[in-house]
């Protein structure tokens, strides 16, 4: 009985061990893409709130193999103000989506990155991933659109825009990770409301 035990015991320790190296393989595996949210705040210029913020962005090789061949990626940085509530819905009191495009020139071989109208190029894809996890003043609301005293909360959310992507690549992203980026939501209590 005890030796019966003792093989059973066994198997599923092996079974256990098994699961976990499958849990780590495929954890790795995804890690090759990564959006997580840093940092973020509020600042007042005149009657404006603006956003700042910093996020890690990794690729895949796949997406980078994407963005060589000419495809270009849209991610959407969306920010919520609202007010919480504990037994109830939170009142949303702002939303604002901005979008972000990275993109590669093959003639010039240089990374753009196309932000409110503006283009910057980067000769590396390093530095237009930089670019990119930096958000610098983005208006998210006025001052005005706020009540002195109320209790505030915010959201941070950054994520590639799969509507935005070819067909081909929409298709092959149901069913693969490559092509899945979203960021966590980030929210905190801002100070300057």
């Amino acid at each position: 009985m005890t030796a019966f035990f003792m093989h059973y015991c066994k198997k599923i320790k092996q079974l256990f061990f098994a699961l976990g190296l499958l849990l780590f393989v495929n954890t790795a595996l995804a890690a090759g893409n990564s959006l997580h949210i840093r940092s973020a705040n509020l600042i007042t210029f005149e009657n404006d709130v603006l956003l700042n913020a910093d996020a890690e962005i990794n690729f895949s090789p796949e997406m980078e193999k994407a963005i060589l061949k000419g495809f270009t990626f849209n991610f959407l940085i969306e920010f919520q103000l609202y007010v919480p509530h504990k037994y109830w819905f939170n009142d949303e009191v702002v939303t604002t989506v901005q979008q972000v495009s990275l993109s590669y020139h093959a003639l010039s071989r240089q990374y753009i990155v196309m932000r409110n109208e503006q283009q910057r190029t980067y000769s590396s894809l390093d530095a237009a991933i930089e670019d990119l996890s930096i958000i610098q003043d983005l208006k998210v609301f006025e001052r005005s659109d706020v009540e002195n005293g109320e209790s505030y909360k915010a959201a941070l959310m950054m994520r590639l825009d799969h509507k935005k992507l070819p067909k081909a690549l929409q298709v092959e992203g149901m069913g693969s990770n490559d092509w899945k980026m979203s960021s966590q939501r980030f929210e905190w209590s801002p100070s300057i409301l």
